[in-house]
């Protein structure tokens, strides 16, 4: 089992930067694939990044792909999610997941999720 804890959301304006982490316990952190999901209002949960166990590769959305970067230490047992350029149709509840297999499609382990709010 895995418990994974996101921070850093807010409300920003578009054009700005924010950078998500996410926190794990449980299980060894460096067994798992870890990636961001999102959700925006009145749409389906969306897939946005993930990093393999090992940190040797990444996948992205095309929507955020060249503006979102995906990061993980092993030692923290953290992923974090940097946002840059951001637009107002980013807006969403960004969601911390996780699982074994590479890449993230139907991940097990979620968090609670944390809201991100770009303004016009």
């Amino acid at each position: 089992q895995v418990q994974l804890v996101e921070s850093g959301g807010g409300l920003v304006q578009a054009g700005d930067s924010l950078r998500l982490s996410c926190t794990a316990s449980g299980r060894t952190f460096g067994s798992y694939v870890m990636g961001w999901f999102r959700q925006a209002p009145g749409k389906e949960r969306e897939f946005v990044a993930c990093i393999s166990r090992s940190d040797d590769m990444t996948y992205y959305a095309d929507s955020v792909k060249g503006r979102f970067t995906i990061s993980r230490d092993n030692a923290k047992s953290t992923v974090s999610l940097q946002m840059n350029s951001l637009k107002p149709e980013d807006t969403a509840v960004y969601y911390c997941a996780s699982d074994i297999r590479f890449p993230l499609t139907r991940p097990r382990y979620w968090g609670q999720g944390t809201q991100v709010t770009v303004s016009s």
